[in-house]
């Protein structure tokens, strides 16, 4: 007789594979065959994970239709199994599944409208930091200032769009028909973050979308200062980057300030 351990790998298996061995160890009624209990929890699964995928992906669920988006969860499943046991990660790489789809490859906007959605989530469940003040910067002194280093929200996520999927996401947030998938002219530099409890997001244009790059890869102020002399006359990049940091603390994105050497 196996053990308690064995027996919970054995139908583990089944249930995420179909491996074998369980058949023999799951007792058959007079009406339901061992296979047939079997194949129970495992269709059950299968559908909880599509529904998690729903409910992590509302518009694009809504956009593309049930039975379609049915399809996608299924081959989405089989093709990237859940391997954490919790089940809000299961939809990490739907966007990079849909990108490489060949039943979406004609519709580059579904890939970025999973990706919007799922960054969307990671913002709201990322963890917790007070934000700094204006006040706060008052303490610097000014030879400090080439040196400090920003340490952003946990929560700020940055994408490229090149189609309005934020649009259509706010449509199917308010339960409004989604509008026709466009593309835009130029990729569009994005920002998404919390704010207690409620997530927010907006575009940037390219000189403030490099710039909180380089804040999130730990550019020191003076070398984020030196990168904006391509776009700009070096006597107003001090302001223009001065005024990317009030707009920060102004959207709670900055959490600490480490002034230290090097």
């Amino acid at each position: 007789m196996p053990s308690l351990r064995e027996l919970q790998q054995s139908i583990q298996a089944y249930v995420l594979a179909r491996g074998p061995g369980a058949q023999t160890e799951v007792l058959a009624s007079p009406s339901v065959s061992a296979e047939t209990r079997l194949e129970i929890y495992a269709n059950a699964y299968r559908v909880r994970l599509q529904e998690a995928l729903a409910g992590d992906f509302p518009a694009l669920w809504a956009m593309v239709g049930a039975e379609r988006f049915a399809h996608l969860a299924a081959a989405y499943t089989d093709a990237y199994p859940s391997g954490h046991f919790s089940i809000r990660y299961f939809g990490q790489h739907l966007h990079a599944f849909l990108a490489s789809s060949e039943d979406f490859r004609n519709e580059p906007w579904v890939s970025e409208l999973a990706a919007f959605e799922w960054r969307l989530g990671e913002a709201f469940d990322a963890a917790h930091a007070p934000p700094l003040t204006a006040e706060s910067l008052a303490q610097i002194a000014p030879a400090a200032w080439a040196n400090i280093r920003l340490a952003l929200h946990p929560s700020v996520r940055r994408l490229d769009l090149g189609w309005n999927v934020t649009e259509i996401w706010q449509a199917a947030d308010r339960h409004e028909t989604p509008g026709t998938p466009l593309p835009y002219p130029h990729p569009l530099a994005w920002l998404i973050w919390r704010q207690e409890l409620k997530t927010f997001f907006r575009s940037l244009e390219r000189k403030e979308a490099w710039a909180l790059d380089a804040v999130l890869n730990g550019t020191r102020f003076s070398e984020l200062c030196e990168g904006l002399c391509r776009w700009l006359p070096e006597h107003e990049v001090a302001q223009r980057a001065a005024g990317f940091l009030r707009r920060w603390i102004n959207d709670r994105l900055v959490t600490a300030i480490d002034a230290g050497p090097g």
